[in-house]
């Protein structure tokens, strides 16, 4: 469900903030999905709402790691650059084209560490929509 991190572009925050968003999707459907998926009493003899509460869960999971790996893969690679571009404006410390770089690389980068407290809220909202409403037929395995 959640798109391949092969496709995050981490050179134009732009795009990665289009690709982080598609790949949010589920996070922002759970509520739709619960309500399409998880029965209420009258019609809980209908369908097995603790495989479809585990399948869901799995799926949410899934996108959580995919997104977080997506996420700190972008914040190395731009990481590098920086550091290099550190390294070059050492040796080069008259270089203003240089120097806008780097400022550049270094706002790209901390917008990126500021996805991760995004995707926080993200996960943490998803995880509270779901245990309102599927705790009572399925309970997730405890994360060390």
């Amino acid at each position: 469900m959640a798109a391949p991190v092969a496709t995050l572009n981490c050179e134009d925050f732009s795009l990665f903030q289009e690709v982080l968003k598609v790949m949010r999707t589920i996070d922002d459907r759970i509520v739709h999905a619960l309500n399409t998926t998880v029965p209420t009493v009258s019609f809980s003899g209908k369908v097995d709402a603790t495989q479809t509460c585990k399948q869901l869960y799995e799926s949410m999971m899934e996108a959580h790691l995919n997104r977080d790996k997506a996420i700190k893969t972008c914040i190395a690679q731009t990481s590098e650059v920086v550091e290099k571009l550190r390294e070059q404006r050492a040796q080069e410390s008259e270089n203003l084209g240089l120097i806008k770089q780097l400022r550049k690389e270094q706002t790209k980068l901390k917008l990126m560490q500021s996805e991760l407290n995004v995707e926080e809220v993200v996960n943490d909202r998803s995880l509270k929509v779901f245990n309102e409403r599927c705790r009572i037929h399925y309970t997730p395995p405890k994360v060390n």
